[in-house]
């Protein structure tokens, strides 16, 4: 992960990827919402992120809840879209899925091929992302738990793993949405948790005998 450019100014959204490039790579950020997953792909993505955020109008009172998310004046109604090249061959592809109850049957087709996910959380309303731990442990998906800073009521790590119900050996970290860097350091630490998983899987498969 040390050569993926996060540093680099974000290119037009549809720049080309190198020829080089042979492996596309699925991440899918998922949360409730209000919770800064479009915030998170645009922070870290190299392109201009493609999203398809909407303006929030009165049809949406009594459908969506805005009480967690004040001052929210858009949300996303598909998916947001970035990117992060890894090295010569590797693309990383960022999927922001949709927070809102409505838009929760499209979850499912974003998982499939993913590599692995972000559950992105407000820990001021821990109970807006049970559903996806629910369907991501459901689909058999790795993920990681980040806590976005939103400048409230500081939690201890055990107070959050204990709502959420965590595994073990599930990572759970702080970030702040907002932050290239922070961004990454989420990102570096679902590719080890996965790359983890798999070391321990192969080790458990017993060797054929010749």
């Amino acid at each position: 992960m040390d050569s993926v450019s996060f540093d680099q100014p974000p290119a037009r959204a549809d720049a080309p990827l190198d020829s080089t490039v042979s492996q596309g790579l699925k991440i899918v950020i998922v949360g409730g919402f209000g919770v800064g997953k479009t915030t998170m792909v645009r922070s870290v993505s190299e392109i201009r992120p493609l999203d398809t955020e909407a303006t929030m109008t009165n049809v949406g009172v009594g459908v969506d809840d805005p009480i967690g998310a004040p001052g929210k004046s858009t949300t996303t109604v598909a998916f947001d879209f970035g990117r992060i090249t890894l090295d010569a061959e590797n693309v990383l592809y960022l999927f922001g899925a949709p927070g809102q109850e409505r838009f929760w049957f499209l979850w499912d087709r974003l998982f499939g091929g993913a590599l692995g996910a972000i559950v992105l959380v407000d820990p001021r309303r821990i109970t807006d992302c049970w559903y996806a731990i629910d369907r991501l442990e459901h689909q058999g998906t790795r993920f990681v738990v980040a806590c976005n800073d939103f400048g409230g009521q500081i939690f201890h790590p055990d107070e959050i793993r204990e709502a959420l119900d965590l595994d073990p050996q599930v990572p759970l970290l702080d970030c702040d949405a907002r932050s290239r860097n922070s961004c990454k350091r989420v990102l570096i630490t679902l590719v080890e948790h996965l790359h983890t998983a798999a070391r321990n899987a192969a080790a458990r498969i017993p060797e054929t005998a010749s």
